[in-house]
């Protein structure tokens, strides 16, 4: 059953809530009428039950079912986290 889900791959562009991550899906698709390749975004809310998905990280989605009014996806796997710089602005000396 699990196998039919859907299954989308986006970057995690806020992570301020609790358990909860929003995740923006980019496709890339030629324009009706142009034939010029358009992107179309979408923003998703996606359940993160321990938390690990941060800001930045490339995460795949899949459907489950609605856990809130808002949310219907669940964070399967994190793809590629995001690089952390190893010293802070503030030690930056010019």
């Amino acid at each position: 059953m699990r196998e039919n889900r859907k299954s989308l791959t986006g970057r995690v562009v806020s992570d301020k809530m609790q358990k909860t991550v929003v995740v923006q899906v980019e496709v890339r698709k030629p324009h009706p009428l142009y034939r010029r390749i358009v992107r179309y975004t979408s923003r998703y809310k996606a359940h993160d039950e321990n938390g690990s998905a941060s800001l930045g990280d490339v995460v795949r989605i899949e459907e489950c079912r609605p856990m809130s009014r808002d949310k219907r996806w669940l964070v399967a796997e994190i793809i590629e986290k995001r690089q952390v710089a190893d010293v802070q602005p503030a030690q930056i000396t010019v």
